[in-house]
């Protein structure tokens, strides 16, 4: 189950894909935030010490039978804009960041591996056919 809270207010959205994404890859809950880039901003700031906006965080939980694994945070106003620079859906953009945050939430860390989140996010692109993910956008 997605725990969905709209803080952005984009409205109707449809979170299927996005459960179809989760259930894929693990059985746990979690929450989804949308959020504004101010907001985000915030958020990286207090959190990771960076002080600019970003496209998704993960908050991970500690690991207890069942509890949420955590939180992702999607800012919303980057992924408009991405979805009209790179042409493709909203709801596309919205689910290459929902994958990235998930995968960091179960465990995987780009900046750190030897390419497993990659591989793993390439498979999921494919799977759930989606544009080029955000691991291959910012490496080109």
């Amino acid at each position: 189950m997605i725990e969905f809270d709209d803080r952005y207010g984009i409205g109707d959205f449809d979170i299927s894909l996005l459960e179809s994404i989760k259930n894929s890859l693990t059985d746990s809950s979690l929450e989804l935030i949308f959020v504004n880039s101010k907001d985000m901003q915030e958020l990286n700031k207090n959190f990771r010490q960076k002080d600019k906006t970003t496209d998704v965080l993960s908050f991970p939980l500690d690991f207890m039978d069942g509890l949420p694994l955590g939180s992702i945070v999607i800012n919303i106003e980057l992924a408009k804009e991405n979805s009209n620079y790179f042409k493709h859906s909203l709801e596309d953009e919205i689910s290459l960041m929902f994958i990235h945050g998930l995968l960091h939430l179960i465990g995987y860390d780009h900046e750190e591996d030897d390419g497993q989140m990659r591989e793993k996010e390439k498979e999921m692109i494919q799977k759930f056919n989606l544009p080029d993910s955000l691991i291959i956008r910012s490496n080109t």
